[in-house]
Protein backbone atom coordinates (compact mmCIF):
# COMPACT_ATOMS: atom_id res chain seq x y z
CA UNK A 1 0.00 0.00 0.00
CA UNK A 2 1.26 3.60 -1.37
CA UNK A 3 2.11 5.98 1.62
CA UNK A 4 -0.02 9.20 1.50
CA UNK A 5 1.48 11.63 -0.98
CA UNK A 6 0.88 15.48 -0.39
CA UNK A 7 -1.08 16.99 -3.45
CA UNK A 8 -0.58 21.15 -3.37
CA UNK A 9 -4.29 21.62 -5.08
CA UNK A 10 -5.99 19.95 -1.30
CA UNK A 11 -3.14 21.79 1.15
CA UNK A 12 -5.47 20.99 3.63
CA UNK A 13 -5.62 17.80 3.02
CA UNK A 14 -8.92 17.35 1.04
CA UNK A 15 -13.02 18.87 1.84
CA UNK A 16 -14.43 16.40 4.22
CA UNK A 17 -17.26 17.94 3.10
CA UNK A 18 -17.45 15.36 -0.09
CA UNK A 19 -14.82 13.40 0.40
CA UNK A 20 -13.48 10.98 3.43
CA UNK A 21 -10.30 12.51 4.13
CA UNK A 22 -9.71 9.83 6.78
CA UNK A 23 -9.37 7.24 3.63
CA UNK A 24 -5.64 8.50 2.61
CA UNK A 25 -4.27 7.41 5.81
CA UNK A 26 -5.51 3.58 6.05
CA UNK A 27 -3.02 1.27 6.90
CA UNK A 28 -0.96 3.83 8.18
CA UNK A 29 -3.02 4.76 11.30
CA UNK A 30 -0.98 3.67 13.98
CA UNK A 31 1.43 6.00 13.29
CA UNK A 32 -0.52 8.71 14.19
CA UNK A 33 -2.08 7.39 17.20
CA UNK A 34 1.25 6.08 18.30
CA UNK A 35 2.31 10.14 18.15
CA UNK A 36 -0.26 11.36 19.25
CA UNK A 37 0.54 8.88 22.90
CA UNK A 38 4.03 10.35 22.62
CA UNK A 39 2.71 13.71 22.88
CA UNK A 40 0.39 13.21 25.85
CA UNK A 41 3.87 11.67 27.46
CA UNK A 42 6.02 14.65 26.40
CA UNK A 43 3.43 17.62 27.99
CA UNK A 44 4.84 15.89 31.19
CA UNK A 45 8.36 17.36 30.96
CA UNK A 46 6.54 21.28 31.26
CA UNK A 47 5.12 20.38 35.43
CA UNK A 48 8.39 18.04 35.63
CA UNK A 49 10.68 21.05 35.05
CA UNK A 50 8.17 23.03 36.68
CA UNK A 51 8.46 21.07 39.70
CA UNK A 52 12.47 20.56 39.47
CA UNK A 53 13.02 24.33 39.14
CA UNK A 54 11.13 24.96 41.96
CA UNK A 55 12.86 22.83 44.42
CA UNK A 56 15.93 24.01 43.50
CA UNK A 57 15.31 27.20 44.32
CA UNK A 58 14.89 28.74 47.99
CA UNK A 59 11.63 28.73 49.53
CA UNK A 60 10.88 32.21 48.41
CA UNK A 61 10.76 32.08 44.99
CA UNK A 62 9.26 28.41 44.51
CA UNK A 63 5.70 29.50 43.42
CA UNK A 64 7.40 31.47 40.44
CA UNK A 65 8.75 28.39 38.34
CA UNK A 66 5.30 26.52 38.54
CA UNK A 67 3.27 29.30 37.57
CA UNK A 68 5.70 29.97 34.77
CA UNK A 69 5.92 26.29 33.75
CA UNK A 70 1.94 26.33 32.95
CA UNK A 71 2.11 30.32 31.33
CA UNK A 72 5.34 29.64 29.10
CA UNK A 73 2.73 26.76 27.87
CA UNK A 74 0.14 28.87 27.34
CA UNK A 75 2.42 31.63 25.54
CA UNK A 76 4.35 29.27 23.01
CA UNK A 77 0.88 27.36 21.93
CA UNK A 78 -0.19 31.26 20.85
CA UNK A 79 3.16 31.94 19.48
CA UNK A 80 2.54 28.93 17.40
CA UNK A 81 -0.48 28.97 16.52
CA UNK A 82 0.02 32.54 15.07
CA UNK A 83 3.59 32.24 13.35
CA UNK A 84 5.66 29.53 14.79
CA UNK A 85 4.78 26.81 12.84
CA UNK A 86 4.61 28.56 9.74
CA UNK A 87 8.09 29.76 10.18
CA UNK A 88 9.44 26.67 11.11
CA UNK A 89 7.68 24.24 9.19
CA UNK A 90 6.27 26.06 5.89
CA UNK A 91 6.63 24.08 3.09
CA UNK A 92 8.06 27.32 0.65
CA UNK A 93 10.95 29.22 2.45
CA UNK A 94 14.96 29.04 2.56
CA UNK A 95 16.94 27.18 4.25
CA UNK A 96 17.28 29.63 7.34
CA UNK A 97 13.70 30.53 8.13
CA UNK A 98 10.31 29.62 6.81
CA UNK A 99 7.40 32.13 5.13
CA UNK A 100 3.92 32.89 6.61
CA UNK A 101 2.35 30.64 4.21
CA UNK A 102 0.77 28.79 7.31
CA UNK A 103 0.17 32.07 9.45
CA UNK A 104 -2.58 31.58 11.87
CA UNK A 105 -2.17 27.75 10.87
CA UNK A 106 -3.91 28.66 7.44
CA UNK A 107 -4.35 25.52 5.26
CA UNK A 108 -2.79 22.92 8.30
CA UNK A 109 -5.48 20.64 8.81
CA UNK A 110 -4.99 16.17 7.60
CA UNK A 111 -2.59 16.48 4.57
CA UNK A 112 0.11 14.39 5.00
CA UNK A 113 2.60 16.55 7.18
CA UNK A 114 6.16 18.11 6.16
CA UNK A 115 7.93 16.09 8.81
CA UNK A 116 6.56 12.71 8.10
CA UNK A 117 4.03 11.55 4.83
CA UNK A 118 2.26 8.99 7.17
CA UNK A 119 0.92 11.63 9.76
CA UNK A 120 -1.42 14.44 9.36
CA UNK A 121 -0.69 17.95 9.34
CA UNK A 122 -2.70 18.42 12.74
CA UNK A 123 -0.32 16.04 14.49
CA UNK A 124 3.13 16.49 13.56
CA UNK A 125 2.20 20.15 14.29
CA UNK A 126 1.26 18.92 17.52
CA UNK A 127 3.96 17.27 19.07
CA UNK A 128 6.63 20.04 17.94
CA UNK A 129 4.33 22.60 19.76
CA UNK A 130 5.71 21.10 22.45
CA UNK A 131 8.95 20.76 21.47
CA UNK A 132 8.94 24.57 21.22
CA UNK A 133 7.17 24.62 24.72
CA UNK A 134 9.76 22.87 26.47
CA UNK A 135 12.55 24.27 25.04
CA UNK A 136 11.20 27.79 26.23
CA UNK A 137 10.86 26.51 29.57
CA UNK A 138 14.36 25.71 30.56
CA UNK A 139 15.45 28.93 28.63
CA UNK A 140 13.61 30.47 31.89
CA UNK A 141 15.53 28.66 34.00
CA UNK A 142 18.01 31.99 33.55
CA UNK A 143 15.76 34.09 35.25
CA UNK A 144 16.84 32.09 38.85
CA UNK A 145 14.86 34.42 41.71
CA UNK A 146 14.74 38.12 40.29
CA UNK A 147 13.45 37.97 36.78
CA UNK A 148 10.24 39.34 36.88
CA UNK A 149 7.57 37.02 35.28
CA UNK A 150 5.47 39.59 32.93
CA UNK A 151 8.98 40.42 30.89
CA UNK A 152 9.89 36.65 30.74
CA UNK A 153 7.01 35.66 29.22
CA UNK A 154 7.02 38.63 26.67
CA UNK A 155 10.38 37.20 25.69
CA UNK A 156 9.16 33.97 26.03
CA UNK A 157 7.40 34.80 22.49
CA UNK A 158 9.95 36.26 20.84
CA UNK A 159 12.62 34.43 21.80
CA UNK A 160 10.58 31.35 20.29
CA UNK A 161 10.19 33.52 17.09
CA UNK A 162 13.81 34.79 16.51
CA UNK A 163 15.94 31.42 18.16
CA UNK A 164 13.55 28.29 18.33
CA UNK A 165 11.72 28.59 15.05
CA UNK A 166 14.76 29.54 13.29
CA UNK A 167 17.26 26.69 14.59
CA UNK A 168 14.00 24.20 14.19
CA UNK A 169 13.77 25.18 10.20
CA UNK A 170 17.62 24.79 10.39
CA UNK A 171 17.35 21.16 11.69
CA UNK A 172 14.56 19.44 10.93
CA UNK A 173 12.71 21.59 7.85
CA UNK A 174 13.86 19.52 4.43
CA UNK A 175 14.74 22.98 3.36
CA UNK A 176 17.50 23.60 6.23
CA UNK A 177 20.88 23.94 5.55
CA UNK A 178 21.83 21.81 8.76
CA UNK A 179 19.95 19.72 7.77
CA UNK A 180 20.91 18.89 4.07
CA UNK A 181 24.90 19.57 5.32
CA UNK A 182 23.45 16.87 7.16
CA UNK A 183 24.31 17.29 10.50
CA UNK A 184 22.70 14.48 13.08
CA UNK A 185 20.01 15.57 14.89
CA UNK A 186 17.64 12.66 15.78
CA UNK A 187 15.80 14.38 18.58
CA UNK A 188 17.05 18.12 19.67
CA UNK A 189 19.77 18.34 20.98
CA UNK A 190 21.02 21.64 19.11
CA UNK A 191 17.48 23.60 19.06
CA UNK A 192 16.20 22.06 22.14
CA UNK A 193 19.47 21.72 24.66
CA UNK A 194 22.20 23.45 23.23
CA UNK A 195 20.03 26.58 22.46
CA UNK A 196 18.26 26.69 25.38
CA UNK A 197 21.61 25.96 27.81
CA UNK A 198 23.60 28.66 25.98
CA UNK A 199 20.08 30.96 25.92
CA UNK A 200 19.71 30.97 29.78
CA UNK A 201 23.26 31.87 29.92
CA UNK A 202 22.91 35.24 28.11
CA UNK A 203 19.77 35.54 30.50
CA UNK A 204 21.17 35.38 33.68
CA UNK A 205 24.52 37.23 32.57
CA UNK A 206 22.06 40.05 31.32
CA UNK A 207 20.34 40.11 34.38
CA UNK A 208 23.06 39.77 36.62
CA UNK A 209 24.03 38.26 39.85
CA UNK A 210 21.51 37.85 42.53
CA UNK A 211 21.77 39.81 45.68
CA UNK A 212 24.59 38.54 48.17
CA UNK A 213 25.32 36.07 45.77
CA UNK A 214 28.04 33.56 46.87
CA UNK A 215 26.83 32.73 50.14
CA UNK A 216 26.71 28.96 50.99
CA UNK A 217 22.61 29.23 51.13
CA UNK A 218 22.75 30.06 47.55
CA UNK A 219 23.10 26.23 46.35
CA UNK A 220 21.17 24.93 49.05
CA UNK A 221 17.50 23.21 46.72
CA UNK A 222 15.21 23.99 49.17
CA UNK A 223 12.62 20.90 48.81
CA UNK A 224 14.66 17.50 47.39
CA UNK A 225 11.26 15.88 47.06
CA UNK A 226 10.05 18.09 44.34
CA UNK A 227 13.46 17.97 42.17
CA UNK A 228 12.91 14.02 42.64
CA UNK A 229 9.47 13.92 41.09
CA UNK A 230 10.11 16.57 38.69
CA UNK A 231 12.99 14.84 37.59
CA UNK A 232 10.58 11.23 37.37
CA UNK A 233 8.46 13.61 35.18
CA UNK A 234 11.04 14.66 32.76
CA UNK A 235 12.31 11.12 32.40
CA UNK A 236 9.01 9.84 31.54
CA UNK A 237 8.17 12.53 29.45
CA UNK A 238 11.76 12.18 27.13
CA UNK A 239 10.84 8.85 26.71
CA UNK A 240 7.69 10.14 24.57
CA UNK A 241 10.13 13.30 23.37
CA UNK A 242 12.83 11.07 21.65
CA UNK A 243 10.75 8.12 20.84
CA UNK A 244 8.30 10.28 18.55
CA UNK A 245 11.09 11.69 17.14
CA UNK A 246 11.47 9.32 14.51
CA UNK A 247 7.95 10.56 13.70
CA UNK A 248 6.24 7.18 12.55
CA UNK A 249 5.51 3.90 14.86
CA UNK A 250 9.05 1.61 13.33
CA UNK A 251 11.42 -0.39 14.83
CA UNK A 252 13.97 2.59 15.26
CA UNK A 253 11.30 4.10 17.17
CA UNK A 254 11.71 1.51 19.62
CA UNK A 255 15.36 1.77 19.67
CA UNK A 256 14.77 5.56 20.50
CA UNK A 257 13.12 4.98 23.81
CA UNK A 258 15.31 2.22 25.08
CA UNK A 259 18.37 3.84 24.45
CA UNK A 260 17.06 7.57 26.09
CA UNK A 261 15.95 4.97 29.38
CA UNK A 262 19.67 3.48 28.95
CA UNK A 263 21.09 6.98 28.84
CA UNK A 264 19.13 7.65 31.78
CA UNK A 265 20.29 5.23 33.82
CA UNK A 266 24.00 5.19 32.94
CA UNK A 267 24.06 9.25 33.70
CA UNK A 268 22.92 8.41 36.98
CA UNK A 269 25.65 5.98 37.19
CA UNK A 270 28.90 8.59 36.09
CA UNK A 271 27.20 11.43 37.83
CA UNK A 272 27.11 9.13 41.49
CA UNK A 273 30.40 8.00 40.79
CA UNK A 274 32.04 11.30 40.49
CA UNK A 275 29.86 12.20 43.60
CA UNK A 276 31.24 9.21 46.00
CA UNK A 277 35.40 10.13 44.71
CA UNK A 278 34.43 14.08 45.44
CA UNK A 279 32.89 13.10 48.61
CA UNK A 280 34.18 9.89 50.19
CA UNK A 281 31.51 7.83 49.16
CA UNK A 282 28.66 9.97 50.29
CA UNK A 283 25.54 10.37 48.22
CA UNK A 284 23.30 12.72 46.71
CA UNK A 285 19.56 12.85 45.57
CA UNK A 286 19.96 15.93 43.57
CA UNK A 287 23.21 14.43 41.81
CA UNK A 288 21.66 11.54 40.97
CA UNK A 289 18.40 13.74 39.36
CA UNK A 290 20.74 16.03 37.82
CA UNK A 291 22.87 12.45 36.59
CA UNK A 292 19.55 11.20 34.93
CA UNK A 293 18.94 14.45 33.42
CA UNK A 294 22.73 14.57 31.83
CA UNK A 295 22.50 11.58 30.35
CA UNK A 296 18.67 12.10 28.61
CA UNK A 297 20.32 15.65 27.09
CA UNK A 298 23.49 13.66 25.81
CA UNK A 299 21.24 11.10 23.69
CA UNK A 300 19.10 13.47 22.69
CA UNK A 301 20.35 13.72 19.44
CA UNK A 302 21.52 10.55 18.79
CA UNK A 303 18.88 7.95 20.44
CA UNK A 304 17.53 6.92 16.86
CA UNK A 305 20.81 6.34 15.32
CA UNK A 306 23.27 4.27 17.88
CA UNK A 307 23.48 1.23 19.37
CA UNK A 308 22.02 0.07 22.82
CA UNK A 309 25.81 -0.03 24.51
CA UNK A 310 27.00 3.27 22.57
CA UNK A 311 23.58 4.78 23.73
CA UNK A 312 24.87 3.85 27.35
CA UNK A 313 28.50 5.30 26.49
CA UNK A 314 26.82 8.54 25.68
CA UNK A 315 25.14 9.01 28.63
CA UNK A 316 27.82 8.21 31.31
CA UNK A 317 30.04 10.11 29.55
CA UNK A 318 27.67 13.31 29.51
CA UNK A 319 27.00 13.15 32.79
CA UNK A 320 30.66 12.29 34.45
CA UNK A 321 31.87 16.05 31.99
CA UNK A 322 29.05 17.88 33.70
CA UNK A 323 29.42 16.75 37.05
CA UNK A 324 33.14 17.79 36.78
CA UNK A 325 32.35 20.92 35.48
CA UNK A 326 30.14 21.45 38.60
CA UNK A 327 31.91 25.37 39.26
CA UNK A 328 31.41 26.42 35.66
CA UNK A 329 29.29 29.17 36.27
CA UNK A 330 32.03 30.44 39.05
CA UNK A 331 34.46 29.87 36.95
CA UNK A 332 32.93 32.04 33.66
CA UNK A 333 31.19 34.68 36.64
CA UNK A 334 27.79 34.01 35.86
CA UNK A 335 25.49 33.47 38.19
CA UNK A 336 23.26 30.76 36.67
CA UNK A 337 21.78 28.96 39.58
CA UNK A 338 19.39 26.30 37.85
CA UNK A 339 22.47 25.06 36.21
CA UNK A 340 20.90 25.02 32.95
CA UNK A 341 23.95 26.22 30.97
CA UNK A 342 26.03 23.44 32.43
CA UNK A 343 23.26 20.37 31.71
CA UNK A 344 21.53 21.05 29.22
CA UNK A 345 23.88 23.65 26.63
CA UNK A 346 27.82 21.61 27.56
CA UNK A 347 25.40 18.17 27.98
CA UNK A 348 23.61 19.34 24.13
CA UNK A 349 27.45 20.06 23.02
CA UNK A 350 28.94 16.40 24.10
CA UNK A 351 26.04 14.54 22.43
CA UNK A 352 26.20 16.32 19.46
CA UNK A 353 29.64 15.43 19.20
CA UNK A 354 29.42 12.19 20.75
CA UNK A 355 26.63 11.65 17.79
CA UNK A 356 29.31 12.14 15.09
CA UNK A 357 31.63 9.67 16.25
CA UNK A 358 29.02 6.80 17.40
CA UNK A 359 25.72 7.22 15.09
CA UNK A 360 25.48 3.66 12.72
CA UNK A 361 23.36 3.49 9.67
CA UNK A 362 22.38 0.44 10.66
CA UNK A 363 20.10 1.72 13.42
CA UNK A 364 19.04 4.73 11.59
CA UNK A 365 17.83 2.26 8.81
CA UNK A 366 15.36 0.56 10.88
CA UNK A 367 12.72 2.88 9.86
CA UNK A 368 13.20 2.10 6.50
CA UNK A 369 15.06 4.44 4.66
CA UNK A 370 17.09 6.53 7.19
CA UNK A 371 20.74 6.99 6.66
CA UNK A 372 23.00 8.24 9.16
CA UNK A 373 26.85 7.14 8.89
CA UNK A 374 29.29 8.28 11.47
CA UNK A 375 32.51 7.96 12.21
CA UNK A 376 32.35 4.38 13.88
CA UNK A 377 30.72 4.17 10.10
CA UNK A 378 34.23 5.57 8.11
CA UNK A 379 32.43 8.48 7.85
CA UNK A 380 34.65 10.87 9.96
CA UNK A 381 33.50 13.70 8.21
CA UNK A 382 30.63 13.63 10.03
CA UNK A 383 32.57 14.35 13.13
CA UNK A 384 33.02 18.04 11.79
CA UNK A 385 29.35 18.14 10.78
CA UNK A 386 28.78 18.03 14.16
CA UNK A 387 31.33 21.07 15.29
CA UNK A 388 29.98 23.32 12.62
CA UNK A 389 26.57 22.36 14.47
CA UNK A 390 27.39 22.94 17.26
CA UNK A 391 28.78 26.68 16.54
CA UNK A 392 26.62 27.70 14.27
CA UNK A 393 23.39 26.86 16.87
CA UNK A 394 25.35 28.04 20.52
CA UNK A 395 26.80 31.40 18.59
CA UNK A 396 23.44 32.28 17.21
CA UNK A 397 21.45 31.26 20.29
CA UNK A 398 23.63 33.08 22.62
CA UNK A 399 23.96 36.64 20.72
CA UNK A 400 19.93 37.04 19.82
CA UNK A 401 19.02 36.38 23.24
CA UNK A 402 21.52 39.01 24.37
CA UNK A 403 20.12 41.41 21.77
CA UNK A 404 16.33 40.24 22.61
CA UNK A 405 17.23 40.99 26.25
CA UNK A 406 19.23 44.16 25.71
CA UNK A 407 16.15 45.74 23.43
CA UNK A 408 13.19 44.78 25.91
CA UNK A 409 15.25 45.92 29.14
CA UNK A 410 15.45 49.55 27.46
CA UNK A 411 11.69 49.64 26.48
CA UNK A 412 10.18 52.30 29.03
CA UNK A 413 8.52 49.80 31.98
CA UNK A 414 9.65 46.72 30.82
CA UNK A 415 11.89 45.55 34.28
CA UNK A 416 13.86 42.50 33.35
CA UNK A 417 14.25 42.05 36.80
CA UNK A 418 12.66 42.68 40.07
CA UNK A 419 13.43 45.48 42.85
CA UNK A 420 16.06 44.65 45.34
CA UNK A 421 13.23 45.01 47.73
CA UNK A 422 11.32 42.11 45.97
CA UNK A 423 14.53 39.94 45.50
CA UNK A 424 14.69 40.38 49.24
CA UNK A 425 11.21 39.30 49.93
CA UNK A 426 10.97 36.53 47.46
CA UNK A 427 9.12 36.52 44.02
CA UNK A 428 6.17 34.43 45.44
CA UNK A 429 5.18 37.16 47.90
CA UNK A 430 5.45 40.20 45.45
CA UNK A 431 4.47 38.54 42.28
CA UNK A 432 1.52 36.64 43.63
CA UNK A 433 -1.52 37.50 45.71
CA UNK A 434 -2.66 35.51 48.81
CA UNK A 435 -0.48 31.81 47.88
CA UNK A 436 2.61 31.08 49.04
CA UNK A 437 4.20 27.12 49.07
CA UNK A 438 4.19 25.06 52.19
CA UNK A 439 2.65 25.47 55.03
CA UNK A 440 0.42 28.87 56.04
CA UNK A 441 0.85 28.24 59.48
CA UNK A 442 4.98 29.60 58.85
CA UNK A 443 3.81 32.87 58.18
CA UNK A 444 0.11 33.02 59.55
CA UNK A 445 -1.05 36.03 61.95
CA UNK A 446 1.63 38.13 61.24
CA UNK A 447 1.63 41.29 58.81
CA UNK A 448 4.93 41.04 57.85
CA UNK A 449 7.61 38.59 56.97
CA UNK A 450 9.47 37.51 60.26
CA UNK A 451 12.96 37.65 60.35
CA UNK A 452 15.25 35.30 61.55
CA UNK A 453 18.85 34.66 61.54
CA UNK A 454 20.02 38.03 61.98
CA UNK A 455 22.47 40.43 63.90
CA UNK A 456 21.27 43.75 65.15
CA UNK A 457 23.25 46.98 65.58
CA UNK A 458 23.57 49.21 68.46
CA UNK A 459 20.65 50.47 67.82
CA UNK A 460 19.19 47.05 68.12
CA UNK A 461 17.69 47.87 64.83
CA UNK A 462 18.43 45.51 61.90
CA UNK A 463 19.89 46.34 58.32
CA UNK A 464 18.00 45.49 55.49
CA UNK A 465 21.96 43.96 54.31
CA UNK A 466 21.54 41.67 57.30
CA UNK A 467 18.01 40.23 56.93
CA UNK A 468 17.04 37.37 56.46
CA UNK A 469 13.24 36.19 55.54
CA UNK A 470 11.47 33.62 57.60
CA UNK A 471 10.32 30.58 55.40
CA UNK A 472 12.33 31.73 52.60
CA UNK A 473 14.62 28.44 52.52
CA UNK A 474 17.62 30.55 52.50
Amino acid sequence: MAAPVYNASMPEGGDPLTVDVNAQFVGYEYNYVYIVACTFIVFMILPGIGLLYSGLTRRKSAMALLFQAFMVLAVSTFQWLFWGYSLAYSRDGGPFIGTLKNFGLMEVLVAPSPGSAVLPEVVFCLFQLLFCACTVMIVVGGTFERGAILPSLIFSFWWATVVYCPLARWTWSSNGWLYNLPAIDFAGGGPVHIASGVSALAYALVLGKRRDYGAPSFRKPHNTTLIFLGTVLIWTGWLGFNGGSSLNASMRAMVAVFNTNTAGCTGILGWVLVDMIKHRGKFSIVGACEGAIAGLVGITPAAGCVSFWLAACIGFITAVVCSLLQNVNEWIGVDEGLDVFKLHGIGGMVGAFLTGLFASQKISALDGSSLAPGAIDGNGVQVGKQIAEICAISSYSFVVTCALLLILKYIPGMNLRVSEEAELLGLDQTEFFDEQIGDWSITEGSTSPTLIGVSQNSSGSITKEECQVKGSGV
